[in-house]
C-alpha cells in the first residue's frame, strides 16, 4: 500500500509500505476512505516529537471501513463504516478504568502515528479496536466525522472542560487554528457572556468571527490590552492555549483574571517561562493534557444531528495521493488559508437510495 513516511525532521515521503496486518486479537485492519493532518504532525515533521522514529507512518485522525478483525473484536465486524479515535485504550489498566484514556498504560494512548504507524495511508491497523473505533451513522459525511477523531474532542476536554467554562464566562482563545476554531465552538455550548479570539493571521480571524467569537485581536496588536478594556482591568475567566509556543503561553498566562483557569491545549516543543513571581498570588488554575476522547459519541449525536458546525472547518480536500502537497498547504496557512484539509474520496455528497422494487426484495 501507500503511505505517508516519516524519514527525519523536515523530509516526509508517500512511498510504498507493507500492507497492515491483525497483529494482536483486539485488532482490526480498516481502509482508509477520509484522512486530515493535525498541527502535531507539522510538530513531529518538525522533530519537535522525537519518540517519532525515522519510518514511521503518520497521522492518527481517519474514517474508514473495517476489513478485518481479530478474534477478540465484538463491537465491529467487516464492512462497518468507522470513525478512527485517535487514542487507543486498552480498557483494563488505572487510567482507562478512569476514562483517561489519554494517559492508558496498557498500550494504548497517543500511539497511531506515534509510537506505531498511523492513519495517514491506505490502510491502518487499529489496536483495542472495541473502544478506539466508533461506528458511523450513513448519514454523516466522512469530511466532517474526521474531525471528531481529535480537534473537536481536544478543543472540548482539554480545553472547555479542563477550563471549567461556565455561562456568564469572558473566555480567550489564543490560536485560532483548528483546534481553537473548534474550541469557539463547544465553549458556546456553556453560554459564556463573550469569547475573545487572537491570533496572526486575519485569514483565521474572519474564520473565528463566523463561528461565533464576539471579539478578535492581532496576537501584534495589542490583545492584553483589549481584554483587559473588555473586563474592566479584571482579566479572563477562562484562556485557553492553541498554539503551542512559548509566547503564546506566556500571553495567557498575564490575560487571566485572579482565580482564573488557564487551559493548555498547545504541543510545545520548546520551554516556556512560567512567572510565579507574578502568578503566585493569584490563585490561578493552570491545566495540561492529553485528549482522552471519552467525549467522542456524544460529540457524534450532536453532529448526526447538525449541532457541530465541524463543515466549516475544512477548506481544502486532496485525493489521498496528494499527501505531499496538502501538507504543504496545510504548513503555510497564513498564505493558503487552510483551516483544516481532508484527504480521500472520490467523495459522493448524496446517499444513494435504491428503488422502492429493490428496498423490498
Amino acid at each position: 500500500m501507500k503511505a505517508l513516511v516519516f524519514h527525519e525532521p523536515g523530509r516526509t515521503s508517500w512511498q510504498d509500505v507493507p500492507d497492515p496486518a491483525i497483529k494482536d486479537a483486539a485488532d482490526a485492519v480498516v481502509r482508509v476512505e477520509a484522512v486530515t493532518i493535525c498541527g502535531t504532525d507539522l510538530h513531529i515533521v518538525k522533530g519537535d516529537v522525537p519518540e517519532v522514529t525515522p519510518g514511521r507512518v503518520l497521522g492518527h485522525e481517519a474514517v474508514g471501513t473495517v476489513v478485518e478483525i481479530g478474534g477478540d473484536v465484538r463491537t465491529v465486524r467487516p464492512g462497518d463504516r468507522v470513525l478512527i479515535s485517535c487514542i487507543s485504550a486498552c480498557g483494563r489498566c488505572r487510567f482507562c478504568r478512569e476514562g483517561r484514556y489519554g494517559q492508558c498504560r496498557g498500550g494504548g494512548g497517543w500511539v497511531l502515528g506515534h509510537t506505531i504507524d498511523g492513519t495517514q495511508a491506505e490502510y491502518v491497523r487499529v489496536p483495542f479496536a472495541d473502544l478506539s473505533v466508533h461506528p458511523l451513522p450513513h448519514a454523516v459525511d466522512s469530511r466532517e466525522a474526521v474531525l471528531l477523531a481529535d480537534i473537536f474532542p481536544t478543543s472540548y476536554e482539554v480545553g472547555v472542560l479542563n477550563g471549567g467554562v461556565r455561562p456568564g464566562d469572558t473566555v480567550v482563545v489564543v490560536g485560532a487554528g483548528p483546534i481553537g476554531l473548534a474550541a469557539i465552538t463547544t465553549a458556546k455550548l456553556y453560554s459564556p457572556f463573550r469569547i475573545v479570539v487572537v491570533d496572526l493571521a486575519e485569514s483565521r480571524l474572519a474564520a473565528a468571527r463566523d463561528l461565533g467569537a464576539d471579539a478578535t485581536a492581532g496576537a501584534r496588536e495589542g490583545p492584553e490590552q483589549l481584554v483587559e478594556d473588555l473586563t474592566e482591568g479584571l482579566g479572563a475567566d477562562v484562556v485557553i492555549e492553541a498554539v503551542g509556543v512559548p509566547e503564546a503561553f506566556e500571553m495567557c498566562t498575564r490575560m487571566v483574571r485572579p482565580g482564573g483557569r488557564v487551559a493548555n491545549i498547545g504541543v510545545h516543543g520548546k520551554p516556556a517561562v512560567l512567572h510565579l513571581e507574578d502568578l503566585w498570588i493569584k490563585d490561578v488554575t493552570i491545566t495540561t493534557g492529553l485528549v482522552d476522547t471519552s467525549s467522542t459519541p456524544m460529540l457524534l449525536r450532536m453532529l448526526a444531528a447538525g449541532r457541530l458546525p465541524a463543515a466549516a472547518l475544512v477548506t481544502h480536500a486532496f485525493e489521498l495521493d496528494r499527501m505531499e502537497e496538502a501538507y504543504d498547504v496545510f504548513s503555510r496557512a497564513a498564505d493558503t488559508g487552510a483551516l483544516k484539509v481532508v484527504l480521500g474520496g472520490p467523495w459522493h455528497d448524496a446517499v444513494a437510495v435504491p428503488p422502492q422494487e429493490e428496498r423490498v426484495r
